[in-house]
């Protein structure tokens, strides 16, 4: 689906959010206000090469382990995963093949045979896929930023390295909500598998960025000024989320502790806490708003007080779209 050394209960949905140094004076000569939105997203990449995803004996005593890179088959490169079927389904079981693996820092050559490339098929990957929210679209730049951490492979258990990617707009079918000691999640599909929302350029610590799809400027509402970290109050603030359908919605929340990187919340709404049980993992990226002026995105919750959550500041965010 924490980020903070002062959150050690918090789960992160992917990653751990480093902290970096912020020049404030940098961010007031940046764009001035940003479109807040909302939607949930799916979220697809297109992996740079055939992966393992779990530990396969292919040989006597010969192991692929998970995140293994499988570059060659027979000194031909092998790239999509329909290419490596093809060859392997063409073999005879007996059949001498020799694979080239790149295993963590080195390249192994590892001898097999056609029957264990058949086995090995359910245990490969090249793209891998997940849901979150939309945070801001950039009008004057033609880009978006979303979920406010970077993603991580559930099988790879690192950031894949990706050819390209995209993000969907996706609608929410159920909810599992949370509970204490087990974070809910949103049930969602992708609306239009061909019509996408933008490209992903970046998978980095603080979201995910890209371009932004200008067929989809129906989807927009007016932009809103940047709020800096200083001007952040405790007290009263609303989150824009999808928990139904496609449709965004404010929710209350109550800003309890603001820090220099981040902030700190409870969910208040009471709508809100009774179709989700609190936050949910999909749910990073959610815009938060305050005064009429963006704040930031919903990054973690606590685990056991799935009420309780943090945000990111925008401007801290935008930084990773560089």
């Amino acid at each position: 689906m924490g980020w903070s050394r002062q959150l050690k209960l918090a789960v992160s949905f992917s990653v751990l959010l480093l902290v970096m140094p912020f020049n404030a004076d940098v961010a007031s000569a940046r764009v001035a206000s940003l479109i807040p939105m909302g939607q949930s997203i799916g979220i697809k990449m297109e992996l740079s090469g055939i992966f393992v995803t779990n530990d396969v004996m292919v040989e006597d005593d010969h192991w692929l382990k998970a995140g293994d890179l499988i570059e060659q088959v027979d000194q031909v490169e092998v790239k999509a995963l329909a290419d490596f079927e093809k060859m392997a389904t063409g073999l005879d079981d007996e059949q001498a093949i020799v694979l080239q693996v790149k295993q963590s820092v080195q390249t192994n050559q590892i001898k097999t045979d056609g029957e264990a490339m058949k086995r090995l098929l359910p245990f490969l990957k090249d793209r891998t896929e997940g849901t979150g929210t939309l945070t801001y679209v950039d009008p004057e730049k033609g880009t978006y930023g979303a979920l406010g951490h970077q993603i991580i492979d559930s099988t790879l258990k690192s950031p894949p390295s990706f050819k390209n990617g995209a993000i969907y707009l996706s609608e929410i079918d159920q909810i599992k909500k949370s509970v204490p000691g087990i974070p809910g999640y949103k049930i969602s599909t992708v609306v239009e598998d061909e019509d996408f929302l933008g490209t992903i350029r970046i998978n980095g610590v603080y979201g995910i960025f890209g371009a932004w799809n200008d067929a989809h400027k129906k989807v927009l509402a007016e932009p809103l000024e940047i709020m800096q970290p200083s001007e952040l109050k405790v007290g009263e603030a609303k989150i824009f989320t999808t928990v139904k359908g496609t449709t965004v919605e404010p929710f209350s929340i109550e800003i309890t502790q603001v820090d220099a990187e981040q902030f700190q919340f409870i969910l208040t709404d009471a709508a809100l806490l009774e179709a989700t049980g609190g936050i949910l993992q999909g749910m990073s990226g959610s815009p938060v708003i305050q005064d009429g002026k963006f704040v930031g995105a919903v990054t973690h919750m606590f685990v056991d007080e799935p009420k309780k959550g943090a945000g990111l500041f925008l401007e801290k965010m935008r930084s990773g779209e560089k």
